[in-house]
C-alpha cells in the first residue's frame, strides 16, 4: 500500500503575504494569511504539477479542530487541511466571515 503522507520539514516564504514560515513537517499553509500552494497530490509528496496558489475559502470544524478549506486559483481543486495553533485567529475568523456572507 502506498504511503499517503510524507513528512517534509521545509521553511518557506509565503508567496501571498511574504511571511517567513518555519516548517515543522506538517506545515501546509502560511499561518499569517492562510494561503497555501498546490504542490501535493497527497500530503507531503510534492507530486502536483499545478503550483497554483490555494486560497482559503472556508473554515469547518471536524473532531473538535478547525479545518481550512482551500481552492486552487489555477486549477480549481479544493482541499481541506487541519489548522495549526500558530494560525492567525483573525485570519481564520475573516475566512469564516467571508464564507458566511457569500
Amino acid at each position: 500500500m502506498a504511503r499517503l503522507f510524507a513528512r517534509n520539514i521545509e521553511n518557506f516564504t509565503c508567496e501571498r503575504c511574504g511571511a517567513e514560515v518555519e516548517g515543522n513537517g506538517f506545515t501546509n499553509h502560511c499561518p499569517a494569511c492562510l494561503f497555501s500552494k498546490h504542490v501535493d497530490e497527497n500530503p507531503g509528496d510534492r507530486a502536483a504539477d499545478c503550483g497554483g496558489m490555494m486560497e482559503p475559502i472556508g473554515v469547518e470544524q471536524a473532531r473538535g479542530r478547525y479545518v481550512i478549506v482551500h481552492r486552487c486559483l489555477k486549477c480549481g481543486q479544493v482541499k481541506r487541511n487541519k489548522s495549526s495553533p500558530a494560525d492567525s485567529s483573525r485570519a481564520l475568523v475573516e475566512v469564516a466571515r467571508r464564507r458566511a456572507m457569500s
